[in-house]
């Protein structure tokens, strides 16, 4: 493998010249710095990234730690950090927290201990695990998730606005009895979204009655069993809004166990719109967010923090729409 000395040797310069060309300094001389790059280019030189990193104190990588690989919410978000990481000069290193506070944790330390350039982070839930890189002075950025107890940028979609639009919707269309599958309570969106869905059961001058409501875990199986839960109540649900997009399939998958037809019986409003929605049937009414925007938007505001330090935390908040189909259209 060859060295910065063999560098030196071929380009006929100082391995100090070469080490500034490396470095990108624009004082070296452009016929030396020419002789250089060729040099690389016939040893197939690979600088020392290790050491690299010591001098400049980071890399160029971006940690990108999600809560759920499984989920497709977060295939276009991560797109979008990725199309602005690679414009910016960065590479993004993609971890599956898998709704884990303590494997996100260790993900937290492999970020200090690898000097990453910033994180962009949507997090189980735990503050305290990201005032670590705040210590650090290492950017971060929260997506889809807010955080108590620490003031970082923030990227969000309007959650609460997207709840209601969804609950709305099942009322105009004739639903008495709308129910709820939230995910964990220590999750921000979660308790957003219950929050708009109890906004418009009051609104419409309905009771926002416990007993609808069902706390799962966001994902396929936590919402079969809150669905089964919800019908196998006294008085079950006539509809039912599911606050993710797994666990609007596990619903779903529990009514068709059932023999419950949708939406004659039970009508369905997910959040996140999925990207077979439409295939199925009846197809899903859902809540859509801008996922791709959500995640370029954030992998800006990284940009921008790492560009100046010490500018205020800021958060973005973008809407959502909901994307009316066959699964809410009334009862029967």
């Amino acid at each position: 493998m060859a060295t910065i000395y063999d560098v030196a040797r071929q380009a006929q310069v100082s391995p100090a010249t070469v080490s500034r060309v490396l470095n990108g300094r624009t004082t070296v001389d452009p016929a030396m710095a020419a002789r250089v790059h060729e040099a690389m280019r016939d040893l197939d030189y690979r600088p020392n990234a290790v050491a690299r990193n010591l001098r400049l104190s980071q890399t160029s990588l971006w940690a990108v730690i999600i809560s759920d690989i499984g989920n497709p919410f977060f295939t276009s978000m991560v797109r979008g950090v990725e199309d602005v990481a690679q414009s910016a000069g960065y590479s993004v290193v993609l971890c599956n927290s898998d709704e884990d506070p303590e494997k996100e944790s260790r993900y937290i330390a492999a970020a200090l201990a690898e000097r990453m350039a910033g994180v962009i982070i949507s997090t189980s839930g735990r503050s305290t695990v990201i005032n670590r890189l705040v210590e650090a002075r290492i950017p971060v950025v929260a997506i889809d998730r807010q955080l108590r107890g620490v003031t970082i940028d923030t990227v969000l979609v309007d959650n609460v606005q997207g709840a209601e639009l969804a609950t709305t919707h099942l009322l105009d269309n004739g639903y008495q009895r709308v129910a709820c599958i939230t995910g964990p309570r220590r999750i921000s969106t979660a308790a957003q979204r219950l929050r708009g869905y109890q906004r418009a059961l009051r609104a419409r001058g309905r009771e926002a009655t416990d007993a609808l409501v069902r706390y799962a875990d966001f994902r396929e199986e936590g919402g079969y069993r809150a669905m089964a839960s919800l019908l196998d109540s006294d008085n079950p649900p006539d509809s039912v809004f599911a606050t993710n997009n797994l666990m609007t399939v596990g619903a779903v998958e529990c009514l068709v166990d059932r023999g419950i037809r949708v939406p004659d019986e039970v009508g369905v409003v997910g959040f996140d719109d999925i990207p077979w929605a439409h295939l199925v049937r009846p197809s899903l009414s859902t809540v859509s967010q801008p996922t791709y925007d959500l995640g370029r938007a954030a992998a800006v505001l990284l940009t921008e923090r790492i560009a100046n330090p010490s500018r205020p935390p800021s958060t973005v908040t973008l809407s959502t729409g909901l994307q009316v189909r066959d699964s809410s259209t009334g009862p029967g």
